[in-house]
């Protein structure tokens, strides 16, 4: 009988029984050619949780044959560090795994990294957060490696899931488990790309199931009530969270109703609904904008909706607000315009305010010479309102163009008359 979960014993002991994750360390990388021939780089492992990290890293020890320590930065201090140090002068080397790696903190660091610069310590380090973001530039500097694992495909974790319940020592090749194949399938298709979860997953199958005549028999609708109760993967703070937040937008950025859906509702199944409608509402500013200005509107009424509903109605006027966004026409102009107003700020590219444009609402103004300015309405121009023909930028740059227009829904019809009044200007 073993105690230990299945997805532990079922990691892999050398770098062949890896399941996917071949662009990292199939035959023909330069990683595994250098594993298999000894030398081990640092390195820093990316990803989501569940798609073999932990796993990775104990492959690598068990076909390097050099000593592993493994620690985890959120509970590991400063005397666990002076071990794995003391280790590697006994041993020559040791490879040290540290989950978590972006909660490494500076006294740490200070005495581990001389050792990883020199190499008596090969660091592997692990983390669910964008290494860029979240991990010391110190630590960094220090793994020539850093590998951005995927997800698992289907067939990736069918060998995985068949492995295991054929493997006599480590798995549950001991017992007699009537499943099939699509089971199997049905396994490796419901568990997102997590190994872990496939692993876990498989093992409750398994004890939850009847046995008849010594041989356990899996039936369909315990696999469908159990993968029905595993959670998503991602948290509200994670990379994850944030890449879908970005895969949302981008895909309402490109018109695809599908995809925008299918991010949105994942996030909604996270739970952080704030976040949402927060990126929903700077989405129809940013990427509709000036092409359909009713749909700002619109997105502020949903999201305001959805915040009083809460969930699960409030994926309703989300969902509305997505998909008019994903078919609205679209329209980056505005914020360009005024980023690039910022930018020419910022490299000094600026003068005085004319002084006709001069607060003017205090006695002496005029003997200061703030003075001159023409009130446009008073000058009506057919439907248009009121103009004048009279210049507000300042003198340096007064031939500055910060607007480019796109030639869109609604926008084409105000480019048509952002066109003529610079006509009207060229007249004076």
């Amino acid at each position: 009988m073993h105690n230990e979960p299945l997805a532990f014993r079922m990691r892999p002991k050398n770098i062949d029984e890896v399941a996917g994750q071949q662009h990292i360390i199939g035959k023909d990388t330069a990683l595994y050619r250098m594993i298999s021939k000894g030398h081990v780089p640092s390195m820093l492992l990316y990803g989501e949780p569940g798609i073999g990290k932990t796993s990775l890293a104990y492959a690598i020890a068990g076909t390097s044959h050099l000593p592993f320590i493994a620690l985890n930065a959120t509970v590991s201090g400063k005397k666990d560090v002076e071990q794995v140090v003391a280790e590697a002068r006994i041993t020559g080397k040791v490879i040290l795994f540290l989950d978590e790696i972006h909660r490494f903190n500076k006294l740490q660091q200070d005495t581990l990294l001389p050792h990883v610069e020199k190499g008596s310590i090969v660091l592997i380090g692990a983390t669910t957060e964008n290494p860029f973001h979240d991990v010391n530039p110190a630590i960094r500097s220090r793994c020539g490696e850093i590998l951005q694992l995927n997800r698992l495909e289907p067939d990736d974790l069918v060998v995985l899931i068949e492995r295991a319940l054929l493997d006599e020592d480590r798995g549950l090749g001991k017992m007699k488990i009537g499943m099939n194949d699509s089971q199997i399938r049905k396994i490796a298709e419901g568990v997102n790309g997590d190994a872990r979860k496939a692993l876990t997953l498989l093992e409750s199958i398994i004890s939850a199931s009847d046995e008849e005549e010594g041989k356990v028999i899996v039936e369909d609708w315990l696999i469908d009530n159990l993968i029905g109760r595993i959670g998503l993967v991602g948290d509200k703070k994670g990379s994850h969270h944030y890449n879908l937040l970005s895969a949302l937008q981008k895909s309402v950025r490109g018109s695809d109703v599908n995809a925008a859906i299918f991010y949105l509702a994942n996030l909604l199944e996270i739970g952080d609904l704030i976040a949402v409608s927060r990126r929903l509402l700077v989405m129809a500013y940013e990427d509709i904008g000036l092409a359909a200005p009713e749909v700002g509107p619109h997105v502020l009424a949903a999201t305001e909706a959805a915040v009083r509903l809460g969930m699960p109605e409030a994926r309703i006027p989300l969902a509305n607000a997505v998909i008019e966004m994903c078919l609205a026409s679209k329209s980056n102009s505005a914020y360009k315009a005024v980023d690039a107003a910022v930018k020419a700020i910022n490299d000094g590219k600026t003068g005085d305010i004319p002084l006709h444009l001069r607060d003017t609402h205090y006695a002496g103004a005029a003997e200061l010479g703030h003075e001159g300015y023409r009130y446009p309405h008073d000058t009506p121009i057919g439907t248009f309102g009121g103009w004048v023909n009279q210049q507000y930028l300042p003198d340096k740059i007064k031939q500055a163009e910060f607007y480019e227009p796109v030639h869109a829904g609604e926008e084409k019809r105000l480019a048509g008359i952002y066109e003529r009044l610079k006509e009207f200007r060229k007249e004076k």
